[in-house]
């Protein structure tokens, strides 16, 4: 008995022969919300004492999933019963230059590990996850002071949120900015030398067929790392009437991977991790979708510098 159709947003090829560029400069793009309000969240199984919800938005040929923290009865996970909620779904003045910590040399890997294994050593220590009283997700540091880059549907409706390093770690952080037309935000920390940033590369040198890896907090799960190929670039996704180029991979993602990174094989971030087609049984099928780091850098600098 198969899947049967897989369903979530319209789904648009890229036009032969289109070239992808970087943005032109880091101007915000006058586009309505991704997503627009958050759907009414869709109650699902939940253990005693835990409010577990899913949110889903319906499309006429069928859903996406945000990859927000999904709600995870799990022993051990995140101290106990881990429970967050899928959240809604993917400045004025001058254009700024990029800031100069984000672009750095991807740190050595430790001694003896090789291939795939090297790339997650070295990436690891950048990935955190994010709690807050109503939902979960990943992120990723960009630089020594301490911001974070996570999805904005993570961190709605909230102004501090709980960060856990990857050494387990838990610090406090505010909400630096958001853009939700991007579905990108920003974090600060209160304790910034604590971070050991992310190297940020180029989604525009990517290619079809590729090795990626998506690192994150699926159901609460930190530190979790899946790997695949680059599936399709210039992915259009149209969700609420709007749409956005993605970067397709078949890398596991799943709820609390949302804003957690998705690298290369150098171990260089090309995406920031944020939804997932799903069949009707819902649950990973080999199709996500990551906002290309081209498009987040830029809104990244721009949030920390306002």
């Amino acid at each position: 008995m198969g899947l049967g159709r897989p369903h979530g947003p319209d789904f648009r090829t890229p036009s032969p022969g289109a070239r992808r560029e970087l943005p032109a400069d880091a101007s915000p793009p006058v586009l309505p919300p991704l997503i627009g309000p958050p759907p009414r969240p869709v109650p699902v199984a939940s253990g005693p004492g835990t409010d577990a919800t899913r949110v889903v938005r319906e499309s006429p040929r069928g859903r996406l999933l945000v990859a927000a923290g999904l709600v995870a009865a799990l022993t051990g996970a995140l101290g106990g019963a881990a429970v967050a909620t899928a959240g809604a779904r993917l400045f004025e003045g001058p254009a700024p230059a990029p800031v100069a910590a984000l672009p750095r040399a991807a740190p050595a890997p430790p001694a003896g590990l090789t291939g795939l294994s090297a790339t997650a050593a070295r990436v690891l220590p950048s990935v955190v996850s994010i709690e807050t009283r109503n939902s979960g997700g990943s992120g990723f540091a960009v630089d020594e002071r301490g911001h974070i880059l996570t999805n904005a549907h993570v961190v709605r409706g909230s102004s501090q949120v709980t960060v856990v390093l990857s050494d387990g770690s838990r610090l406090s952080a505010r909400v630096a900015g958001t853009d939700y037309g991007e579905d990108l935000a920003v974090l600060e920390l209160d304790d910034p030398g604590r971070l050991t940033p992310a190297t940020l590369g180029r989604s525009a040198d990517l290619s079809v067929g590729e090795q990626v890896l998506a690192i994150g907090s699926p159901l609460g799960l930190s530190g979790t790392v899946t790997a695949g190929i680059v599936s399709a670039l210039d992915r259009e996704v149209r969700l609420g009437g709007s749409s956005r180029t993605a970067v397709q991979t078949d890398a596991s993602i799943n709820p609390g991977n949302s804003g957690g990174p998705l690298v290369n094989g150098r171990g260089e971030v090309v995406g920031v991790n944020t939804a997932i087609a799903s069949g009707r049984g819902g649950g990973n099928i080999g199709i996500g979708f990551a906002i290309p780091i081209d498009r987040a850098a830029p809104i990244a600098d721009r949030i920390i510098r306002n």
